[in-house]
């Protein structure tokens, strides 16, 4: 490798914006876009381009051609854009429709490169789009995504695929970072035996290798690197620029690392302990178990989440059909162990024994121990069905008739005091914890099933449907199901304003409005 021949790339704001959803100030991307001119980056990535979404996203999700001439571009500076094979293929519309919505000529952009990101699955498709662009003056790369998990023989075919008249470097990503220095260069020496152009890699940090896995592609031959500040990008992050400025082959002056310091200080120090990128035990773990890391930076992310859960929860991803593939709806499902469950438990028909009878539901709240004596005072005068949401705590010693429990992260969150309750009588979907513990199943009363979907509530006999995998509304249906006269509330206190349950609260309540039904 010649000391002259190494690119470097910079993709900080595409990269890092899976945690901040792209939206960086323009005070932040001038002040970084003349750091990188003053350590001599080749390419600055400021983003993705991307169609409109209705989720909110910051600019450098779009890119466009106007927001980019509206910042300070040093002179000198190439900038790039990444897009996503997928969402042009996806385009109702068509390729050619997709691309020319999205790009001009390149001679009337300030865009130099564009990379296009796919899959394997994709890469033919991918192909095209690259001659499209590269027909309309664009320098264009390939990113195969998720290389970890392609055959040698896959590799190859893919390296013979891509045509160096339309695409001017081909790219690999360590997307889940789960690769080490000796798949690197098996990686190279297969993309080698189909592919003599330059060849660069993208790396992630979720095993502490990003840096040592670049190193590597140097040696092996990779000409264009990856980098980003502070390491910023999804999941455990990537290569930091400023470490891989060390490298000898980047030629650049010693003092480059000094001139990133302040931008760190000023801009990124802070957003790093907020957002919580880096390698980490969990990242880590994840990674062993070929995990896509939006998974990871999720479950890290949920404040609500007891953490003691997160390595179980990844082991269930783990054994997912796709779990290189992210989905809410997995995630969602793997908290609660449903991953290899039907998406509807159904139980037993519930009888009407509540009819012309009260039920008092109980939350497990500051708010409970603090007035329990006037709730057992309530108790003792109106003599209503007491059901406990979720697992009693013992501090709150109320009597209660019956606990509502409806899914098993909560379970196994308090899995030992559940052990230790044998007098206790369960309404739960039986189907939830039947792998988990047989002396619950035994002392479920009611097997009363559920199904969640989105802004729905229904009864239906032996189980319900709900928007949320709440046990407040699980029990709310139980007890309609029961013909409870009337449904009081104890000890329900909200939460915190940024919390995302609270909105949940208010859509659950907004929903039972709607459908007549009255708490008290």
């Amino acid at each position: 490798m010649q000391k002259s021949s190494l690119i470097l790339l910079d993709c900080t704001l595409r990269d890092g914006g899976y945690y901040n959803s792209w939206d960086f100030s323009t005070e932040l991307i001038n002040d970084y876009l003349q750091v990188m001119s003053s350590i001599s980056t080749n390419y600055v990535e400021l983003g993705f381009r991307m169609f409109d979404t209705e989720d909110f996203r910051g600019a450098c999700a779009y890119t466009t051609d106007h927001f980019i001439n509206h910042l300070t571009i040093p002179d000198g500076l190439k900038i790039g854009v990444m897009v996503d094979a997928s969402e042009i293929e996806s385009y109702k519309e068509g390729r050619v429709l997709a691309l020319s919505k999205l790009f001009i000529n390149a001679s009337k952009s300030p865009v130099s490169l564009v990379r296009i990101a796919t899959h394997y699955s994709q890469f033919n498709e991918a192909l095209l789009s690259c001659r499209w662009l590269k027909e309309k003056g664009y320098e264009v790369g390939i990113n195969l995504m998720q290389i970890a998990s392609c055959s040698e023989k896959e590799i190859e075919i893919f390296a013979h695929a891509v045509d160096s008249k339309f695409v001017d470097v081909l790219y690999f990503a360590d997307s889940m970072g789960s690769m080490h220095p000796d798949k690197v260069s098996k990686i190279i020496t297969s993309l080698r035996k189909g592919w003599d152009g330059p060849i660069g890699i993208h790396t992630h940090d979720n095993m502490g290798q990003a840096l040592e896995n670049v190193n590597k592609a140097i040696e092996i031959g990779a000409s264009w690197i990856d980098g980003t500040i502070s390491g910023m990008g999804r999941g455990a992050g990537n290569a930091e620029t400023e470490y891989l400025l060390a490298n000898p082959y980047l030629q650049k002056d010693p003092s480059s690392t000094y001139k990133i310091f302040n931008l760190v200080s000023n801009h990124f120090a802070e957003m790093k302990k907020k957002c919580g990128w880096g390698p980490s035990l969990e990242y880590f773990y994840g990674a062993k178990f070929g995990i896509h890391p939006t998974y990871i930076q999720e479950l890290c992310a949920d404040k609500e989440l007891d953490k003691n859960l997160i390595f179980n929860i990844i082991e269930d991803i783990g054994k997912t059909a796709s779990p290189h593939k992210f989905t809410k709806q997995t995630l969602d499902l793997s908290k609660s162990s449903l991953s290899q469950k039907s998406l509807v438990i159904k139980g037993k028909k519930v009888p009407k024994f509540m009819k012309n009878i009260d039920v008092l539901l109980i939350a497990q709240t500051n708010a409970s121990l603090q007035y329990k004596e006037a709730i057992k005072d309530y108790i003792s005068a109106k003599k209503p069905i007491v059901i406990s949401i979720n697992q009693p705590n013992k501090i709150i010693d109320i009597p209660y008739d019956y606990v509502a429990i409806s899914h098993n992260q909560k379970y196994r969150s308090d899995h030992e005091s559940y052990l230790n309750s044998n007098s206790l009588k369960y309404i739960a979907p039986e189907g939830l914890f039947e792998l988990d513990d047989k002396s619950l199943i035994s002392s479920i009363k009611f097997n009363y099933g559920i199904s969640i979907s989105n802004d729905n509530f229904e009864m239906l006999g032996d189980h319900c449907i709900i928007p949320y995998r709440l046990t407040l509304a699980y029990a709310i249906a139980f007890c309609i199901e029961a013909n409870a006269s009337q449904i009081y509330l104890a000890g329900f206190e909200g939460y915190e304003d940024g919390n995302p349950k609270q909105k949940i609260m208010q859509n659950l309540l907004h929903i039972l409005t709607k459908k007549d039904i009255s708490l008290f």
